[in-house]
C-alpha cells in the first residue's frame, strides 16, 4: 500500500510539529512535485480585509517558515498593519496538505543579505528596481529601470534593497491533512498551549 493511501494516524506524527513539517516537506521534495516549496500566504489589513498569493517557502526550522518579499508590497504593508499570517502547502502527489497560522517577525538585515547573495544576479536586479505592487504605466518602464540598474552595478555587487528582506511565520497552530479515496480524510491539528507544549487533536473532515 502506498504511503499516501494508508491514511494518517496520531501515532504516525512526530510529537514536535516542526519536525513533522520538515519531514513532510522533505518527502514532498522527493515526490516529483515540480514546485514543492510553493506556499499560499494569506494576510489581512488592520480592518480584516483578506488577501492571498503564492510565495516560495525558503526555509523551515524550529523558529518557523521563511519567505522573502518587498516590505512595501501589499503583503508587506498588510503584515506591518496586522502581523499575523496563515500559510498552506499542497502536495497532490502525496495527497497531502499542511497549514500553519501564527505571528510574523522580520529577519535581520544580515540574514536577509546572506540569502540575497545566493540569488541569481537577474533576480537581485529585479528586486532592486521593482516597487512591488505599485502601478506602473508600462513594461517598458520596468525594462528601462532594469537596464539602468544593470549598467550601474555592472562591476560591483547589487546592494540589498532597503525595502526587501525575509519574513518568518512563527507558528501557533499546525494542521496536517492526508487524503483518503473515501474522502473520509485525516486531519490532525497541533495546538500550542501557554506553556509552549503542543497537543494533537483529530478534526472531522
Amino acid at each position: 500500500m502506498a504511503e499516501q493511501d494508508r491514511g494518517l494516524d496520531e501515532g504516525d506524527l512526530d510529537a514536535d510539529p516542526f519536525a513533522q513539517l520538515s519531514r513532510w516537506f522533505e518527502e514532498a521534495q522527493a515526490s516529483g512535485n515540480p514546485q514543492p516549496d510553493a506556499m499560499a500566504l494569506a494576510t489581512a489589513t488592520a480592518d480584516g480585509r483578506p488577501s492571498v498569493r503564492m510565495v516560495i517557502l525558503k526555509e523551515v526550522d524550529r523558529r518557523g517558515l521563511v519567505f522573502y518579499t518587498n516590505s512595501r508590497s501589499q503583503k508587506g504593508l498588510e503584515l506591518e498593519a496586522n502581523p499575523r499570517a496563515a500559510v498552506a502547502l499542497s502536495w497532490p502527489e502525496l495527497h497531502r496538505q499542511a497549514r500553519v497560522t501564527g505571528t510574523i517577525e522580520a529577519l535581520s538585515r544580515e540574514e536577509s543579505d546572506a540569502y540575497f547573495r545566493t540569488r541569481p544576479r537577474d533576480a537581485q536586479l529585479s528586486a532592486m528596481i521593482s516597487r512591488q505592487s505599485a502601478p506602473v504605466e508600462s513594461r517598458a518602464i520596468l525594462e528601462q529601470r532594469y537596464a539602468e540598474a544593470a549598467a550601474r552595478y555592472r562591476d560591483q555587487e547589487v546592494p540589498l534593497p532597503e525595502d526587501w528582506g525575509g519574513i518568518r511565520v512563527v507558528p501557533e497552530l499546525f494542521e496536517f491533512w492526508q487524503g483518503r479515496p473515501s474522502r473520509l480524510h485525516d486531519r490532525l491539528r497541533y495546538v500550542r498551549a501557554t506553556d509552549g507544549t503542543w497537543t494533537i487533536e483529530r478534526l472531522q473532515p
